[in-house]
């Protein structure tokens, strides 16, 4: 059981340790008891996200709303922003864990590896996150990890990525796969595309960038090379997106991305992410309300995708639409 003041002890820490990562601390409205909540009746829960990105944002919010839904007031949630800083989310997931708060939601691969490593005994969620097993180095991995940790995966169909190119891009005959080295999500949806291109007679060639300051270079050459590209769920490359923009558009190369990216991007099967965090936010009441434990919860994927076009670049690079698309907002 813990009290009140652990929540305050725990705030004052995140703003004496972690001036230099963005913070809120949020709460909301509606009762529930069970493992966790201590004698005022209140839940303390940590988000560590990796970075600001558009998708992440969605799901802590997603996340943040679904305990509110559950817990109301009985639920005190603190955020902090690691900004992209791998030690920022080793220092944050270890502030949570002398703050013994009841969860901590890792929102990215990064942070989920941070909380796994932080902690043994306190249950961690993590959300956005590709593939588990390469996250947490499991070579066994059937679902469930056995451990303290579970989550929702992000991970849309390759299979059907793949097949993005076979229907808008019939003629490209090499496709470039774009992806950080650094990130072990990104291997296992590049080794899973490669297969798909390769059963459909699609040659694939793979680019990878060592961290941000490669981007521009990787993907210039990429495009001087290949007919089409792309681009896994990927950290790296998803928050310099606009640097690949700037280079692939004006070269006419059509892109694809993993995390449903339909601006630089000419197609997408997406996800919702703020659904799938909401989704991790229920997987949290089980946990918190009812006393799940995390080593027995499969880890979830979203429960719907659609596949969405960008039609205004289409037309401008010549491509057909086949019925079956939905165009993005």
């Amino acid at each position: 059981m813990k009290k009140r003041v652990l929540a305050i002890i725990m705030a004052s820490a995140m703003v004496i340790g972690l001036s230099a990562c963005g913070s809120s601390a949020e709460s909301g409205a509606a009762g529930g008891s069970a493992q966790g909540e201590s004698a005022s009746g209140t839940y303390t829960v940590g988000i560590c996200q990796a970075l600001e990105h558009e998708s992440l944002d969605a799901a802590t919010e997603g996340f943040e709303a679904a305990l509110k839904d559950k817990l109301g007031d009985s639920v005190e949630i603190e955020l902090q922003n690691a900004q992209g800083e791998s030690a920022n989310n080793t220092t944050i997931c270890n502030q949570f864990v002398s703050a013994n708060v009841d969860l901590i939601m890792a929102n990215a691969t990064p942070a989920l590896q941070a909380a796994s490593q932080a902690t043994a005994d306190i249950p961690v969620l993590g959300t956005s996150v590709t593939d588990y097993a390469s996250a947490l180095g499991m070579s066994d991995f059937t679902g469930t990890t056995g451990t303290n940790v579970s989550g929702t995966s992000d991970l849309a169909p390759i299979d059907e990525q793949e097949n993005i190119f076979v229907e808008l891009l019939p003629e490209a005959k090499k496709v470039g796969i774009l992806y950080c080295s650094a990130e072990p999500n990104s291997i296992y949806q590049s080794d899973a595309f490669e297969a798909e291109a390769k059963a459909d007679g699609i040659e694939s060639v793979v680019y990878t960038a060592a961290d941000s300051n490669e981007i521009q270079t990787v993907t210039t050459k990429a495009v001087q090379e290949c007919d089409a590209l792309y681009i896994p769920t990927d950290n790296t490359f998803a928050a310099a997106i606009g640097t690949v923009k700037n280079i692939v558009q004006p070269a006419g190369i059509p892109v694809v991305t993993g995390w449903g990216d339909v601006d630089t991007g000419i197609a997408a099967v997406s996800i919702s992410y703020y659904d799938l965090g909401y989704q991790t936010g229920l997987m949290a009441y089980e946990i918190l309300a009812n006393g799940a434990n995390p080593g027995e919860m499969a880890v979830e994927t979203a429960d719907s995708t659609t596949k969405t076009v960008n039609a205004a670049l289409c037309e401008s690079l010549g491509i057909t639409i086949p019925e079956g698309y939905e165009a993005a907002q």
